[in-house]
C-alpha cells in the first residue's frame, strides 16, 4: 500500500477513473476541478495528479494530453475504491427466469445459454470453460420410454454433464426390461470415461444383454458421442462484437488483434484457467488486469470471471474480456448474480430438490 495516497489523492483518481470508464478519453486537471465536486482548485488538481503520475497510477500518452488511469490505479480502484451495486429487481428476475427457463434442463445448455445473457446485460464479450467431457466419470444412466418407437437416454456425469439424447428402436421395449437395461448399465459402467469403456466391457455387457443387443449398441454410441471430445475443457464465446462500443477498437490494428485472442481457443483456455486457480476478489469474483494477464495479446484487457460449481467442486469458470477500462463495479454485480443462479440451477438438476 502507498502511505502517500491521502483522501484527497484518492478522489481525483477515483475521479480520473470514472470519468474514463464513461469516456475512454484522458482527462486533465482544469476538467476534473470542474466537472467533480472536490472542493479544491485546478491547479491543486494537477498538483495532486503530477504526484499520481509519479506514483504509477495514472499516466501521459502524450506531453499536451490528460491522464488516463495505470493497470497499478485501476488495480487500487478495484482492491480499495469500488462499490458493487445491488441489481435492480428486473434485472435479477431476467437472470433467474432465463437460466431456470432453459429448456430439457441440461448443465452444458444451461451455462452456454447464461453467457447469451451476460453479454447482453454487461455489453461485453463474454467466455464461459466447460468442463472436458472426454475426462467425465459416468454417474448415472437413465432410460425412460417416450413412446412406442423411441426411448429417452440420459447420461449424469460425475463433474455435472447431464445431456438427453433420444434413440429409434424397431419394437415397443417393456418398462420392466428398460428397468433391467438400466441396472446393468449403471452396475459396469458406473465411474468409468468414455476411455475406460472398451471391448471387454462391452462384450461383458452384452452378455447380461444378449437379446438386447440393437439397444445397447444404440445407446454406447450416444455414449460416445457424448463423452468422446476434445479432452481439453471446452470454451465458448458470445457478444465479441461488443468491442466495437469502446473507441479504442476504432484501431483496426488493435481490433484485430483483439478478435485474434478471442478466437485462440486454447488460449483463451489457459486465461480463463485464472478463475479456479487465482484468489477471488469481490464476492468470489477474480479479476485480472492489464499486464496482471501472462498472455502477451491480452495485456490491454480486463478479465472478469468466476467459477461455477457443483456442490464444492468447481466446474469450470465464466467470465468477460474487455478493455482494462470496463466497468468493473456493473459487471461484478452482474456476474455475482449470474453465478449464484447458475450454481443453484446446477446443484438442482444434478442432486434434486431434496438433496442440495
Amino acid at each position: 500500500m502507498d502511505f502517500n495516497l491521502n483522501e484527497r489523492k484518492l478522489k481525483i483518481l477515483e475521479a480520473i477513473i470514472r470519468d474514463y470508464i464513461c469516456t475512454g478519453e484522458p482527462i486533465g486537471s482544469r476538467t476534473i476541478a470542474k466537472k467533480y465536486d472536490l472542493g479544491i482548485s485546478s491547479a491543486t488538481v494537477r498538483n495532486e495528479m503530477s504526484d499520481l503520475e509519479d506514483m504509477g497510477y495514472i499516466e501521459q500518452l502524450h506531453t499536451s494530453s490528460g491522464r488516463r488511469p495505470s493497470d497499478k490505479g485501476y488495480r487500487l480502484y478495484v482492491d480499495r475504491l469500488l462499490e458493487i451495486p445491488k441489481l435492480s429487481l428486473e434485472q435479477e428476475l431476467k437472470i433467474k427466469d432465463e437460466l431456470i427457463n432453459e429448456a430439457l434442463y441440461e448443465v452444458d445448455k444451461i451455462v452456454k445459454k447464461s453467457i447469451l445473457l451476460l453479454s447482453e446485460l454487461t455489453k461485453l464479450t463474454c467466455v464461459v470453460k466447460m468442463p472436458s467431457a472426454r475426462n467425465s466419470r459416468i454417474k448415472l444412466i437413465q432410460l425412460m420410454n417416450i413412446d412406442n418407437n423411441n426411448i429417452l437416454v440420459t447420461v449424469i456425469t460425475q463433474n455435472g454433464l447431464i445431456t438427453n439424447n433420444i434413440i429409434r428402436v424397431s419394437k415397443p421395449i417393456d418398462n420392466d426390461i428398460i428397468e433391467k437395461i438400466s441396472k446393468v448399465l449403471n452396475s459396469k459402467l458406473n465411474n468409468l470415461t468414455i476411455q475406460d469403456i472398451n471391448l471387454k466391457v462391452i462384450n461383458d455387457i452384452k452378455n447380461y444383454l444378449n437379446k438386447y443387443e440393437a439397444i445397447f449398441d444404440a445407446i454406447i454410441t450416444v455414449l460416445y458421442e457424448t463423452l468422446s471430445k476434445d479432452g481439453n475443457s471446452e470454451i465458448y464465446c458470445e457478444g465479441t462484437a461488443n468491442i466495437f462500443n469502446y473507441v479504442e477498437y476504432n484501431d483496426i490494428e488493435k481490433a484485430k488483434q483483439f478478435l485474434s485472442l478471442i478466437d485462440n481457443k486454447q488460449i483463451m483456455c489457459k486465461l480463463f484457467d485464472d478463475a479456479i486457480c487465482g484468489e477471488h476478489e469481490n464476492n468470489n469474483v477474480h479479476i485480472s488486469i492489464g499486464k496482471e494477464n501472462f498472455i502477451t495479446d491480452a495485456q490491454d484487457c480486463s478479465v472478469v470471471s468466476t467459477i461455477y460449481s457443483l456442490g464444492n467442486k468447481p466446474l469450470g469458470s465464466i467470465g468477460v474480456i474487455g478493455p482494462t477500462r470496463i466497468p468493473y463495479s456493473r459487471v461484478i454485480s452482474v456476474l455475482t448474480q449470474f453465478a449464484e443462479t447458475l450454481n443453484e440451477n446446477i446443484n438442482k438438476i444434478y442432486f434434486g430438490d431434496d438433496e442440495r
